[in-house]
C-alpha cells in the first residue's frame, strides 16, 4: 500500500497514545509473581470470574504469586457483561483492605470490571459517574496487571470499561486514558483450554475489531497498519484455533492479532457493529462475541461504498480478490459471512432468540453509542432497522 493510498490526501500527521506496557510470550505468565516484585507490590486484589477460576487458570499465577511472598485475595464476583453495580460492588471489597495491585485475569469481563473498580476505588463515586469521554479525573496511583485468558477483547491494552445498564438495557461505555491498564502480561498459554465456542465468539470479536478500526473516520496510518496486521493474523488463525485448541501456533497467533487489534481500536475506535451489538446485548442479553458475528458481515456490507479501497484491501487481507470493483464490498463481507458459519457461530438473530420485534428499540438505541460516529457511513434510523432486519 502506498503512502499516498494510506492519508488519502491529508497532511501526514497523527497521535498514538499507548499507555500501557506489553509483556508477550507463551509461558509469560508464571513470572507474574517476579514481575510483581520487581514494582514493590505486596498485596494483590485477584478480579477474576467463576469460570476462569473453575478451569484451574488460576493455578499457575496463584503459585507464582505464592513463590514471591506475595499476599493476595481473590475475587471472583464478576458476571459476563459486568453490570454497573457489580463494579461499584468489587470497589467496596477493594477500598476495605490496603491492596497495592489489582490483577485481573480473564476475558473482557474481569479485565473491565478491574478497571472500573480501580477508578471508583480511587476517585469515588459510582463507574457510572464517569461514563462517557475523559471524564476520570486523576489516574489511580494503584497499578493494573491485565492478563487476558482469551483472545478477542484487547481490554488489556485499551482505555475503554464497556459496563451493562440492565435497567435501560444499554452499554455503558467509560472511555478516559486512566482506565488503560498498567502492564498487559499476554499468555497464549492461558488460552488453549479455551471452549471452542467461547474461542470462536472472541476471535470474531477481534477481527471485528481490526475491521472497524480499519474502517473509521478516525483511523490513522499507525492503527491502519495495526488493524491491517491483525486482520491478516485472526484470518489466518482462528478457524484453527477453533477447530484444534491445542494448535500452539493457532494459539500464539490469536493472542498476537487480538493483542494488535485492541492496539489499533484504542487509537482509531470502532462503528457500526458495535454501536448495534451494544443494543442488542443490552435489550437481548446477546453474547457480545455473538452479537458482533451475527452483525459484522452485514455492517461490512454497508460500509464498503464510503470506503471503496478499503474495501478491497479487507477483501485481499481475507484472501479473495473481486473485480469488478463494485462487487469488492460483497466479497469483503461474504469472506466474514463464511468465517462466522465456519467458526459454528450463530448467523441469524432468530437463532439466539431475538424476537422480531425488539429490532425497532434495538435500532433505536444504537444511536446512543459513541461509536456510532465513527462510522465511516452514518445511517439512518430506518437503515438500522433493515440492517437488522437482513441479520434476522
Amino acid at each position: 500500500m502506498r503512502l499516498s493510498q494510506t492519508v488519502q490526501g491529508t497532511d501526514f500527521a497523527f497521535s498514538f497514545h499507548l499507555p500501557t506496557l506489553i509483556e508477550f510470550g507463551y509461558g509469560r505468565a508464571s513470572r507474574l509473581g517476579e514481575r510483581l516484585q520487581h514494582l514493590g507490590v505486596t498485596n494483590v486484589f485477584v478480579v477474576t470470574d467463576k469460570g476462569v477460576e473453575a478451569a484451574g487458570l488460576l493455578n499457575g499465577l496463584v503459585g507464582s504469586l505464592q513463590s514471591a511472598g506475595i499476599a493476595f485475595d481473590l475475587y471472583t464476583e464478576v458476571e459476563p457483561d459486568p453490570g454497573l453495580e457489580t463494579i461499584d460492588r468489587g470497589a467496596a471489597v477493594f477500598r476495605a483492605k490496603p491492596y497495592d495491585c489489582l490483577v485481573a485475569v480473564g476475558g473482557g469481563s474481569p479485565i473491565d470490571a478491574a478497571k472500573g473498580m480501580r477508578v471508583v476505588a480511587s476517585c469515588g463515586g459510582s463507574i457510572a459517574d464517569y461514563a462517557g469521554v475523559n471524564r476520570v479525573p486523576a489516574a489511580p496511583a494503584v497499578p493494573l496487571v491485565a492478563v487476558p485468558t482469551t483472545s478477542g477483547t484487547g481490554s488489556e491494552v485499551t482505555m475503554f470499561g464497556v459496563y451493562s445498564d440492565w435497567h435501560n438495557h444499554v452499554k455503558v461505555t467509560v472511555t478516559s486514558p486512566h482506565m488503560a491498564p498498567t502492564i498487559a502480561l499476554v499468555d497464549p498459554a492461558l488460552t488453549v483450554s479455551l471452549p471452542a465456542k467461547m474461542t470462536a465468539a472472541s476471535g470474531i470479536d477481534a477481527l471485528a475489531h481490526g475491521i472497524e478500526t480499519f474502517f473509521s473516520v478516525r483511523s490513522r496510518p499507525a492503527s491502519d497498519a495495526l488493524a491491517m496486521e491483525a486482520i491478516t493474523a485472526v484470518n489466518a488463525h482462528l478457524r484453527r484455533a477453533v477447530h484444534d485448541g491445542s494448535d500452539v501456533e493457532a494459539r500464539i497467533g490469536m493472542s498476537h492479532g487480538s493483542l494488535l487489534a485492541g492496539m489499533a481500536f484504542t487509537n482509531g475506535f470502532l462503528g457500526l457493529a458495535h454501536a448495534i451489538g451494544s443494543a442488542l446485548s443490552g435489550h437481548c442479553h446477546v453474547p457480545h462475541g455473538i452479537a458482533i458475528g451475527l452483525l459484522l458481515p452485514h455492517v461490512v456490507a454497508f460500509n464498503a461504498p464510503a470506503r471503496p479501497d478499503k474495501a478491497a484491501q479487507l477483501a485481499r487481507l481475507l484472501g479473495v480478490e473481486a473485480n469488478p470493483r463494485e462487487e469488492r464490498g460483497e466479497e469483503a463481507s461474504a469472506a466474514v459471512a463464511r468465517m462466522v458459519a465456519d467458526i459454528g457461530l450463530p448467523t441469524r438473530l432468530r437463532d439466539v432468540g431475538v424476537p422480531e420485534e425488539k429490532l425497532p428499540a434495538i435500532a433505536k438505541d444504537a444511536f446512543k453509542s459513541g461509536m456510532m460516529t465513527c462510522n465511516p457511513r452514518q445511517p439512518t434510523e430506518q437503515e438500522v432497522r433493515e440492517l437488522l432486519r437482513r441479520a434476522f
